[in-house]
């Protein structure tokens, strides 16, 4: 338990240096979007901080992390692609409208500085299970995590690819991606970041200080589903997809399960 509480201080600091050095770039590039690719990032470097202050490293450390960073660099790639040639994402360009000249200030606060304390928060399953000596063995709740880790990875991994590929099809501009795993879940991206995450606190919860980190899965579950992942976009492609409403009816916004049946046209 003493490893975990000393081990804090250490990446939450580490964090804050990394955030900072990220701003005074996205300050130079006049481009906040990177904090965008440094989320990922971030669990993977919190992790290996970790990781590095651990004095006999046991399987489930070294299993976490290399979950860990698979999961976060596999996200800052996907999304390094995505941006790549796009110019500030446009929640950052609104917000330099806003504050015009002030905008570098309050983005180290408002934007980097309130990702650095959410990762810190998130990552504290990471945190947990790989600086806890015990138990040296893996067990049941080391596979459910693992478990649930590959279900929650297929469903992010595979909904971003499916998206990108419908997206890169001409004859799909403004239309409402239902296909594949779209048609059981609106966000199957969401809905498999947030069961990583639980896979990742299962493993944490094998430790004597995995209980203590059980605000991380569900802060990263709020954030999805109720503040910056489902609300933010679907407040946007409603505006912007004229069909996303019927898509709305019929399909679930988060967890997976199989589509209600088309309402029938008035007046058909």
């Amino acid at each position: 338990m003493q490893a975990f509480f000393s081990v804090l201080p250490l990446t939450l600091g580490s964090l804050a240096l990394l955030f900072l050095v990220v701003w005074a770039l996205s300050v130079a590039r006049r481009d906040a979007s990177v904090v965008d690719v440094l989320w990922g990032l971030a669990f993977g470097f919190v992790a290996l901080v970790a990781y590095g202050a651990c004095e006999s490293p046991t399987s489930r450390a070294r299993l976490v992390l290399g979950l860990t960073v698979l999961w976060g660099g596999r996200l800052a790639l996907y999304l390094a692609w995505r941006n790549a040639g796009q110019g500030e994402d446009f929640r950052y360009a609104a917000m330099r409208r806003r504050h015009g000249a002030r905008f570098a200030f309050v983005s180290l606060y408002s934007v980097f500085g309130l990702q650095a304390a959410l990762c810190w928060v998130i990552s504290l399953p990471v945190q947990a299970a790989i600086v806890s000596s015990s138990p040296g063995s893996l067990g049941a709740l080391d596979a459910l995590g693992v478990v649930l880790f590959a279900v929650g990875f297929f469903f992010e991994v595979g909904g971003d690819l499916q998206l990108a590929r419908f997206k890169a099809n001409p004859v799909n501009r403004g239309k409402v991606m239902d296909r594949g795993l779209w048609a059981f879940t609106r966000h199957p991206n969401y809905f498999g970041d947030a069961t990583v995450w639980w896979g990742l606190f299962a493993l944490a919860l094998s430790t004597p200080v995995g209980i203590f980190t059980l605000p991380a899965p569900l802060l990263m579950t709020l954030l999805l589903l109720r503040v910056s992942g489902v609300p933010l976009l679907e407040r946007s492609l409603l505006k912007t997809r004229p069909d996303y409403k019927e898509y709305m009816e019929r399909t679930s916004a988060f967890f997976p399960r199989p589509p209600r049946a088309r309402a029938a046209k008035r007046g058909a």
